[in-house]
């Protein structure tokens, strides 16, 4: 598929004003994207669960305007207006424009929220984006673009990934690929598509509780450290080696071998944040208490032969990673013994969900 399939070729409705509310998930990568190109594409191909009550939602007010030459609009976050997130979202109208053109046609209102507390350490870009994102493309077939559902989660994906890359990974569920690789039908580094190939139900319904080392903004955006990938002398491989961990998951999926799974996801967690370590600035966002965790759930694989494992995204916070049938005894150990190394001991239990949807257009 190209970019040009995504550029609306008629429009044949007019609609003065309205609005639509649309809600999305955040994901959490298995296999890590690090390291970008060109307008927001991804180095190597990804996968993550879609989660189901980590989610962003969206109304977007939209009303007709004389004043067709610019964006004109505004944001609000648990209904105070935050013009700090204007500059981020005027970049992103920027850049889908082109196959958004009904943009500068409206004055938009943008109200947003999150389930999970905003400074929670949590990345709501991806939620965010792809909340915003549904809502356009609803709003365009308001407009009589007249897209099926496949499409339209298709193009609200492409639109998503130019505002944040994960994004493009949290309009499907529950397994979402997005990169180009040889051994996926269909994946594209332009859109993320949900994993097309068997899952055993060891992988269904899989749980993941976040807990929440630090909440403070980081030291290294995550736009800046996808940067340094530039320079990395370890890009090279880090990328061959993330699409050969993404391409043992397709067996491992279709097997049930959780253990190999646990193998391959915290590797991966690993060395994304070994790519930080050697970028130049080098830079480190694990704090002590992530690693005391880490050891803890290894000790508790070691002890009783559980299948919890870890991931982390570019934080300091961890994911922790169980089936559905070990859900009460993980929960249990987390409030024990994982607890007390989280910031005022705070966690959230979510699990996976089915992608994002249209809540009322």
């Amino acid at each position: 598929m190209m970019h040009s399939e995504f550029i609306p070729k008629y429009l044949p409705k007019t609609v003065n004003s309205g609005s639509v509310v649309c809600q999305a998930p955040s994901n959490i990568a298995l296999v890590k994207y690090w390291g970008k190109y060109g307008e927001q594409l991804p180095q190597n191909a990804s996968v993550s669960f879609t989660l189901s009550e980590c989610r962003t939602e969206t109304t977007l007010y939209f009303e007709k305007t004389t004043e067709d030459s610019t964006f004109n609009f505004e944001v609000y976050l648990d209904g105070k207006r935050e013009t700090g997130f204007e500059p981020k979202i005027r970049k992103f109208f920027e850049r889908i424009y082109s196959y958004v053109p009904f943009l500068k046609m409206y004055q938009f209102k943008i109200e947003t929220k999150n389930t999970f507390p905003h400074s929670s350490g949590i990345a709501s870009s991806a939620s965010g984006m792809g909340a915003l994102s549904m809502c356009l493309v609803a709003i365009e077939n308001k407009l009589g673009a007249n897209y099926d559902t496949h499409f339209s989660n298709k193009k609200a994906s492409f639109l998503a990934r130019l505002g944040s890359g994960s994004a493009a990974r949290s309009i499907e569920g529950p397994l979402v690929v997005w990169g180009e690789h040889p051994q996926l039908e269909g994946s594209s580094n332009l859109f993320g598509m949900k994993y097309p190939y068997t899952v055993h139900e060891n992988f269904k319904d899989y749980q993941d509780s976040i807990l929440l080392v630090d909440k403070g903004e980081k030291q290294v955006s995550s736009t800046v450290g996808h940067d340094l990938m530039n320079g990395n002398p370890y890009a090279e491989a880090r990328f061959k080696t993330a699409n050969g961990n993404l391409e043992k998951l397709i067996s491992v999926f279709e097997s049930g071998d959780i253990s190999a799974f646990i193998n391959i996801v915290e590797s991966e967690a690993l060395q994304l944040h070994g790519m930080m370590m050697a970028s130049e600035p080098y830079f480190i966002l694990m704090k002590p208490n992530t690693l005391e965790i880490i050891n803890r759930i290894w000790q508790l694989r070691n002890d009783t032969g559980s299948k919890v494992c870890f991931t982390l995204d570019a934080g300091a916070n961890v994911h922790v990673l169980y089936p559905i049938s070990e859900k009460e005894v993980v929960q249990q150990f987390i409030e024990t013994q994982l607890s007390p190394f989280c910031k005022n001991g705070e966690y959230i239990h979510d699990g996976c969900g089915l992608g994002a949807t249209i809540v009322n257009s």
